[in-house]
Formats: structure tokens, C-alpha cells, sequence
């Protein structure tokens, strides 16, 4: 309950001023039963206030397995022989890659049916994916690169009337030559871009995952606003009980902060 109301509070806060939410599925999954059931509360919340859910999960497996979890998060569940009903209903999730094809089909089928979408780990933005996504591969090209030709592949035929897939890359924000690398290679996708803010990316670093129309990358940051009244830059203003207050300024200041490097670009 506290953590619903905590969630809506800060979407009442920050709706107008941004395009999605992404609720990080570990964190409500390790409370059991109650935590799916806020995880549950704030998409449809969310929903309510115009936003779009990208399900931060994760999930890879191969066949019925896949199908399941696309169907749990962007499809429908199957809860009768002639009944199908959406569970989770989230607009996006992220997907892992490693399992090839298999992991993903189901995923892009249900992108297909139901008008959703992907976003499948590329780059990520922790110090140790270079440890498997740098390597350099027989094609002179790193991992990284060989898995965004393929994200390319996958997603050209769910492109949109604006020009953009449903099948988009996830790229770190802490990464910003890859980035550019990325970004170069997949004109049509949509990039989600975590590492902004508290784990060091900076409004220049995710400019790289920008087209040159200024669309094409959705920028995430979860602690830099949820305890936004914490910073540096806002605890002298703010208390603990202004935090959505908080949090709605600091959304500000970074959608100024980026805007106005794209524009610089």
C-alpha cells in the first residue's frame, strides 16, 4: 500500500513532464504477492495519467517458456479454452537477447498482435558488460555491435508510420561512443537509455542515442528523481516530505539539461 501511494504521488508529480514510466520488476517481485499487486496498481495508474509502462524485467527463455512471459507482460493469458484476458498489460519490456531468436520471436509476435513493444539489451550500462558484449567476434566486430544488426533485423518489419520499430535497443548512458556506434546502425529504433543521473551519464552521453530529428531515445533515471530531495542540488530546498515536489524539479532540470545539448548538436 505505502508503496502505491509513494508511486502515485510521484506520478501526480511528474505525468505532464515526461513520456513513460519504468517500473523495475526485482523490486516488487522480491515482496511477493504484495509487491506484484503495486507493481499491478501503478501501471494502471500510470495508464490513467496518459503515460507509457515499459515493464523493466529482463526476461529470456526459449519457446512456450518465451511465449509465457510475453504473454504475462504484453499479450494475454489464456484462462479458459475460450477466454484470453491481458495480465500485466504493460506497453514495452525489456528482453535479453542471449538465447538468439528463439528468446525473442515471441516477443515480436506479440509487439505484432498487440500493438506493444521490445527493448532488448544491447549495451548495458554496468562496468562489467564488457566482459561478454566487447568482445571482438571472427567479423572484426564486437558483440554488442553483432547483437544491433540483428536488433535492426528483427524490428524492420514492425516500423511505424513515423519511421520508428517496436523493437527498440537498450544502450547505457554511460557508453556514449557505443552509443554513437549504435545509433549509426539503427536509424529506425527506438533507444532506451538507463545510466542518466545517479549512475554517472551525463545529458552529453545520451545525446548520442538522439537522431538528428531529435527523436529516437527514451532517457531513464530512477533515483536521481525518486529521491531527487536527497541531491546536492535540491536538499537544502526540499525535505522528506516535499520529495515529489523534489522529484518534478529535477525532471525538470534534466529535460531542460537534455534538450538543450540535443539542441546543441
Amino acid at each position: 500500500y505505502a508503496i502505491t501511494i509513494f508511486n502515485n504521488l510521484l506520478i501526480d508529480a511528474i505525468y505532464d513532464i515526461v513520456p513513460a514510466v519504468k517500473p523495475q520488476l526485482a523490486y516488487y517481485e522480491m515482496l511477493g504477492a504484495d509487491g506484484i499487486r503495486a507493481f499491478c496498481e501503478t501501471v494502471e495508474y500510470a495508464r490513467s495519467k496518459g503515460l507509457i509502462i515499459i515493464a523493466d524485467g529482463k526476461r529470456n527463455d526459449i519457446g512456450i517458456t518465451a511465449e509465457a512471459y510475453s504473454s504475462a507482460f504484453l499479450g494475454q493469458a489464456r484462462v479458459s479454452e475460450t477466454k484470453c484476458v491481458p495480465v500485466f498489460d504493460a506497453d514495452a519490456l525489456t528482453v535479453n537477447p542471449y538465447l538468439g531468436v528463439d528468446g525473442i520471436k515471441p516477443f515480436i509476435e506479440d509487439c505484432r498482435k498487440y500493438d506493444k513493444g521490445i527493448f532488448i539489451l544491447v549495451k548495458t550500462s554496468n562496468k562489467s558488460s564488457g566482459q561478454f558484449q566487447d568482445i571482438l567476434t571472427s567479423r572484426d566486430k564486437s558483440i554488442y555491435e553483432i547483437v544491433a544488426e540483428y536488433v535492426d533485423e528483427w524490428g524492420k518489419s514492425l516500423v511505424g508510420k513515423r519511421g520508428y520499430s517496436s523493437v527498440g535497443a537498450v544502450v547505457g548512458a554511460t557508453y556514449p561512443k557505443q552509443a554513437k556506434i549504435m545509433r549509426s546502425i539503427k536509424k529506425s529504433a527506438y533507444i532506451l537509455v538507463p545510466g542518466y543521473g545517479a549512475q554517472g551519464g551525463t545529458a552529453k552521453d545520451v545525446a548520442h542515442s538522439f537522431n538528428r530529428d531529435g527523436l529516437g531515445a527514451i532517457i531513464n533515471a530512477s533515483r536521481s528523481i525518486m529521491c531527487a530531495w536527497k541531491s546536492e542540488i535540491w536538499k537544502d530546498k526540499y525535505g522528506e516530505e516535499d520529495f515529489a515536489i523534489a522529484a518534478r524539479e529535477e525532471a525538470i532540470r534534466m529535460r531542460d539539461d537534455i534538450n538543450s545539448t540535443i539542441g546543441r548538436r
